[in-house]
């Protein structure tokens, strides 16, 4: 699976190049709206050239071995090595020296930028005088780099009953959607305001957190487990899966978790009904996706009566907003959900490629990228700092948002009742300026025709078990004129 084309932007250095967290190597960036500039084109060239010769010589030496009368491709040649090679640091800065640095296109100091219902001022100099030094450019970075990022791990323990000990090139998917779910589970227990410290020690409820997404089976939200409660959504090693699938896992997930806990008597890894929100059985026809507030106060109200009169909850919303590519009439609309306090951010990418979107500014989606990999770790109270850093990004990257992929996923966390009153308000605001194509829309009953579905505690925010068919009409709150359909959902 190929890395998401990307500009970069290092957090120490906005205006300038980017350079990686740990080995401060420059990030070569390739344009997504127009061709290479020349720089990277002898870069490509350069590395071809090396590989395509070296590829010629590792053919040779095979037909002019006398052991090996027939030519046999090999899995790591040193066609594959130098391909490895010339993406290493060393000749990266070979290639830089030679060749020059690729120019990175900087955030706009202009205008702000909104990161999971935060605002920033992207502007220094702005940050440097009298403005409010609470939604500085340097609390973006702050903010940013505390947010939990999770990748691609190798040299974990297999994978069930498969040779798989590492996820590289088909997990993005599933390392995206974990780290909504961290990012969930961080304002739940910290709170959104929470920022990563310096240095150790650290709160415990962060470490439990990470646990909570390590890489074996004894973790509740490992890659292991979760490829285990999506397999009848077509999760399995080795294989890519859409948004949709990847929301359904963690409805199955999260109800195999609470089903434990109440057994064992223990608490709840994810302590939040997980409400899918889907227009219609399998959620890829285009249906029209509705949160119903009956249906959520009696998930809320029933999930744990003993701790909650009404619990938080995790709403996920996977769409399809086009075709091949998406529709620009859903742009403003998935970039003002940023602005909503509950935004959880949106799984997405290119094609085949997902990412963790927290931001926006302009046209530009703030992501956190999967796709680095990383040795696997065990994490505990006494790991080392080298360890926990791994688990956080200061570079921050961007893609246009029209090369998003239409599939994607967006979610919110509610914290209580009242917090749930007002993402409801805020949603209706935003269909109301969709000119009749929202991305979702909030109403209090189902039609008449549909029956509520009835949920027991132990089925909570589980839409499936329920028996729960989100495919009526929508109707507004106190609109009691609107015509059938004028609210629909729709592809266009």
């Amino acid at each position: 699976m190929r890395d998401l084309p990307e500009r970069a932007l290092d957090s120490e250095n906005p205006a300038g190049n980017s350079v990686d967290s740990r080995d401060k190597d420059p990030i070569a960036v390739v344009s997504e709206e127009k061709s290479a500039d020349t720089k990277s084109s002898k870069a490509s060239i350069l590395a071809s050239f090396l590989s395509s010769t070296l590829a010629m010589f590792e053919t040779r030496m095979e037909s002019s071995s006398d052991d090996c009368k027939v030519n046999k491709p090999t899995s790591y040649g040193l066609s594959t090595v130098v391909s490895n090679v010339m993406i290493s640091g060393p000749i990266k800065r070979l290639q830089e020296r030679i060749l020059g640095t690729t120019r990175m296109e900087a955030l706009s100091s202009t205008s702000e930028i909104w990161l999971l219902g935060k605002c920033y001022n992207a502007s220094a100099e702005e940050s440097s005088g009298g403005a409010d030094p609470g939604n500085s450019y340097a609390e973006f970075l702050e903010d940013f780099s505390s947010r939990i990022w999770i990748t691609y791990r190798k040299g974990f323990e297999p994978i069930g009953d498969t040779k798989f000990t590492s996820d590289v090139n088909w997990g993005c998917m599933i390392r995206s959607s974990q780290m909504l779910v961290a990012q969930a589970l961080l304002s739940h227990h910290l709170g959104r305001s929470w920022r990563k410290p310096s240095q150790k020690p650290y709160d415990p409820k962060y470490i439990e957190i990470l646990q909570l997404f390590g890489d074996s089976e004894a973790c509740a939200f490992s890659v292991h487990n979760l490829l285990r409660a999506g397999r009848h959504y077509g999760l399995a090693a080795g294989s890519w899966l859409g948004p949709y699938a990847m929301c359904r896992t963690w409805e199955t997930i999260t109800r195999a978790n609470r089903e434990q806990a109440d057994l064992d008597r223990g608490k709840e890894s994810l302590p939040m009904v997980v409400y899918i929100v889907s227009g219609d059985e399998d959620g890829e026809q285009g249906g029209a996706p509705v949160v119903c507030t009956d249906v959520v106060a009696r998930f809320c109200s029933s999930f744990n009566m003993a701790l909650h009169a009404w619990a938080p909850i995790l709403l996920l919303v996977p769409l399809v907003l086009g075709l091949e590519r998406i529709n620009p009439r859903y742009i403003p609309l998935l970039q003002e959900t940023f602005s909503f306090p509950q935004s959880l951010g949106i799984l997405g990418g290119k094609p085949g490629t997902s990412t963790y979107i927290v931001g926006v500014q302009e046209d530009k989606a703030l992501y956190l990228d999967p796709h680095e990999v990383q040795p696997a770790v065990d994490l505990k109270s006494d790991s080392s700092e080298a360890d926990y850093i791994s688990y956080h990004c200061r570079t921050v990257r961007h893609v246009p948002f029209d090369l998003i992929d239409p599939s994607l996923a967006i979610g919110f966390y509610c914290q209580d009742k009242d917090d749930f009153e007002d993402f409801c308000s805020r949603a209706s605001q935003l269909g109301d300026k969709s000119n009749g194509a929202p991305l979702f829309t909030v109403t209090q009953f189902p039609q008449p025709s549909k029956a509520v579905p009835f949920c027991d505690g132990d089925n909570v925010g589980s839409s499936r078990n329920c028996m729960m068919d989100n495919t009526f009409d929508v109707e507004n709150f106190g609109d009691n004129d609107a015509q059938p359909g004028e609210d629909e959902w729709q592809i266009l």
